[in-house]
């Protein structure tokens, strides 16, 4: 799961159909990037593949964005906060790599989708927004889903489990923190610095994670693909928000989990069983509810 999505210009209502397959694009990007690492972390081992996948970002921001918009990338308000948000993905990163490691990708994919009910207990305690009744709802809609997933004879590894949840917990605390820069800071220069940092704090780990062997040329298109996806998956969500209205698009971002599915059974031959199933779509529902509260509390 990823948080392309920041205050963007308003959006042109004609154009809502455009937003929406932008939107559509920009997740299934998502869903072929998580596929990519989960295919790579067979074969190398997680902070390598992670470490090229920030490497390729950065690369093609340096080469795409900066000879037009050197100082808008690099100029922030609050550094140490944009700083600490980049870390927190970087953390996320390793956390859904390792989860992708030691279990399917739709399940995966659904566990982090507990972030946006989590968001809702950070930005009580840290935002001083009210959690109140719907709030509370979607938090324990959400974990009865997880459990339904994660459930005894689930076959999925407890470690992996673990590793997802964790990933879930860093991506909330992420888009917490994207929420409170959104008024500071632009989007090209948050999504360079989190670029910039997981190249930083991945490559000095490579000399020590690095196995003694050369990609092969598939190999090295997937490494490179990896990145491609993540980068302009983000691009093209963001840009979905200049044609359609966010209370379009938040709930659209779950699609991801239908691309995760689908792209599981193409690539890996694994499907979810009933329970699974019916916990994603908890999950889910869950996160509609926190939407939906998010709506009432702005009218």
């Amino acid at each position: 799961m990823n948080d392309p999505a920041s205050p963007q210009p308003t959006a042109l209502p004609t154009n809502v159909l455009k937003g929406f397959l932008l939107a559509a694009a920009g997740l299934l990007l998502f869903a072929c990037m998580d596929s990519t690492t989960k295919y790579l972390t067979a074969h190398y081992n997680v902070p390598t593949v992670v470490a090229m996948r920030y490497i390729v970002h950065c690369l093609l921001m340096l080469v795409i964005l900066a000879p037009r918009h050197s100082n808008k990338l690099i100029t922030t308000q609050r550094t140490g906060l944009v700083i600490l948000r980049a870390a927190v993905l970087t953390m996320a990163s390793l956390f859904i790599g390792l989860a992708l490691q030691r279990m399917p990708l739709a399940e995966t994919t659904a566990i982090n989708f507990l972030a946006p009910t989590l968001i809702a207990l950070f930005a009580g305690s840290l935002l001083g927004e009210q959690i109140g009744g719907l709030g509370w709802a979607a938090v324990i809609t959400g974990f009865i889903g997880v459990l339904l997933i994660a459930r005894p004879g689930s076959g999925l590894d407890a470690w992996g489990i673990v590793f997802a949840l964790g990933a879930a917990v860093a991506n909330a605390a992420y888009q917490v923190l994207s929420r409170l820069l959104a008024s500071t800071e632009r989007a090209i220069t948050l999504l360079f610095y989190t670029a910039l940092i997981g190249t930083i704090v991945f490559g000095l780990a490579l000399p020590w994670f690095w196995e003694n062997k050369t990609p092969s040329t598939p190999e090295i298109i997937l490494f490179i693909g990896m990145g491609t996806f993540g980068g302009l998956g983000h691009y093209l969500f963001t840009l979905a928000y200049r044609y359609a209205p966010a209370s379009v698009l938040a709930p659209m971002t779950y699609l991801q989990l239908l691309w995760a599915g689908l792209l599981g059974w193409i690539i890996f031959d694994s499907t979810p069983d009933t329970w699974g199933i019916t916990g994603m779509v908890i999950i889910a529902a869950s996160g509609l509810l926190i939407a939906l509260k998010s709506r009432l509390n702005k009218h």
